[in-house]
């Protein structure tokens, strides 16, 4: 009985042992872009759109004379 109780222990102490390990991480380096090539067609141009509604006309005020400036 003894014995088991100790093999077990031994055997949980490996197991979790083992678990405590980090990971290891490796970053790949990108790869580079290579040089660029020749400038593409230019494209169509778009249609016209369609003009806005025209806004009403603005009620004239009444002429009142000016603040001097403070």
């Amino acid at each position: 009985m003894n014995r088991s109780i100790l093999l077990v222990a031994l055997l949980a102490g490996l197991t979790l042992a083992a678990c405590d390990k980090t990971p290891t991480v490796v970053n790949v380096p990108a790869a580079a872009p290579g040089p660029a090539g020749p400038q593409g067609a230019t494209g169509d141009q778009g249609a016209k759109g369609t003009a806005g509604r025209q806004g009403e006309t603005g009620k004239s005020g009444e002429s009142a004379p000016a603040e001097p400036a403070k």
